[in-house]
């Protein structure tokens, strides 16, 4: 069991802490329910600036926030770090790594995982970003290949060490790009200045017609002229069909000598084992209706990125956005709190795009527009976000230095040491 103590109040178990389930933690924490919060890790991430961790711009711990010091002071809330591996909704409980628990009512907050298409490959050799751990891991790929080309005097096996490829031309894909062409603009003359900068080659590979095609056509245009005034390769139309570790081949024949490929080319929900009868509908997500509800359960809801709600202006569901993911926690929480069953509504808050430093995209609600006011729209609205008033501080204090000095000094190599036989909690 996981020693969870009895409560007068019904149990509301939510299984993950991204912004779906930890925003609806807080809204319930301090009313009559018994709230038992459930994830593998013991903190909240804020995904949106992962690619910053990653190109080492922001330190790993200001743009996470411990779950327990979140609800200090909240008795009726519990939090255990584990991993659900079933859910047996005829008995009402649920297994984890810890053991099982019963609930009244079950929220699945799962979010999403990195979409590999099926091709094994890609799963085993390219490099995600959906999480903190793979931020780390991909910087320090970054930083130990440009040191081991500083040793390798052949040019062609060099270029495999310092040239980077991304796959998917959406938010996470073309910020990613902007960031490493600055890097190598302002950071590799200072570092490593036994490396010449203009032999570092970055590809972005589009498989649609344009970039960010879930924002405006305006968008998309002004990121690809972005990136390519910044010396991003970006190959629109043109989709990565292989990559062994050494060599990446595309559609029509190309091949690309790269060691790293950062694939950013899709997502699908992270559903869970057991809820017979449970409908999946596309990307792998639970579909709901406009309470909330899986159908054909009374007791069981989905929220966010693992959520499909058709509704007539999202027949296909809403976008695996955090604002979606944040008002349908709201709504819920209204309904569990009032005993209410009020249907979802997304209002369209609009949504950005950064391509570097004074550079941004930004579709509002009654206008578009770019350029520096977009981007300081963007730091605004990402610092604004951020979890905890210390991490405000530091983010910004990170980015005004960055911008002053065109440098940080975050750029290290850490490297964890792994314990045989480890009888300590699995994060994965």
């Amino acid at each position: 069991m996981l020693n969870i103590p009895d409560s007068p109040h019904p149990r509301i178990v939510i299984i993950g802490a991204g912004f779906a389930g930890f925003n609806l933690a807080k809204k319930l924490r301090k009313k009559d329910f018994q709230v038992v919060l459930i994830d593998k890790f013991n903190y909240h991430q804020f995904q949106p600036l992962f690619y910053q961790v990653a190109m080492a711009g922001l330190e790993p711990t200001s743009i996470i926030f411990p779950l327990r010091k979140a609800f200090q002071g909240s008795p009726n809330v519990h939090i255990r770090i584990a991993k659900v591996t079933k859910i047996k909704d005829e008995e009402k409980r649920i297994d984890t790594t810890l053991g099982e628990i019963y609930y009244d009512q079950l929220i699945i907050a799962t979010g999403a995982t990195t979409n590999y298409f099926g091709n094994e490959d890609f799963k085993k050799f390219t490099s995600p970003l959906k999480s903190l751990s793979e931020a780390l891991a991909l910087r320090n790929e970054i930083l130990s290949d440009f040191e081991q080309a500083l040793m390798t005097p052949e040019y062609e096996e060099r270029q495999g060490f310092i040239d980077i490829v991304i796959v998917g031309g959406g938010p996470t894909g073309v910020e990613l790009a902007g960031s490493l062409a600055e890097m190598r603009k302002y950071i590799l003359p200072k570092d490593y200045p036994e490396l010449d900068e203009k032999e570092v080659d970055i590809y972005l590979f589009q498989g649609g017609s344009r970039l960010l095609m879930g924002m405006s056509d305006h968008a998309g245009k002004k990121a690809l002229s972005f990136l390519r005034k910044l010396g991003v390769k970006v190959e629109l139309n043109k989709r990565v069909t292989g990559f062994d570790g050494t060599f990446v081949t595309t559609k029509d024949g190309q091949k690309i000598r790269a060691h790293k490929v950062i694939w950013a080319a899709g997502i699908k929900g992270n559903c869970l084992d057991g809820l017979s009868n449970c409908e999946i509908a596309r990307g792998n997500r639970y579909l709901v209706d406009e309470q909330h509800k899986l159908k054909d359960f009374k007791d069981i809801f989905a929220l966010g990125d693992i959520a499909y709600m058709k509704t007539e202006k999202y027949p296909n569901g809403h976008p695996q956005v955090a604002q979606v993911a944040i008002q349908q926690s709201n709504n819920l929480a209204k309904n569990l709190i009032k005993n209410k069953s009020n249907a979802f509504v997304y209002k369209d808050l609009g949504s950005m795009a950064t391509i570097g430093r004074n550079k941004a995209v930004c579709d509002l609600p009654r206008m578009k527009f770019s350029g520096f006011f977009a981007w300081l729209l963007w730091l605004f609205v990402h610092l604004m976000s951020l979890i905890g008033f210390k991490n405000k501080i530091f983010v910004m204090l990170n980015w005004m230095w960055n911008y002053m000095t065109y440098d940080q000094s975050l750029r290290v190599i850490i490297n964890t040491k792994e314990k045989p036989n480890s009888t300590r909690i699995q994060k994965t």
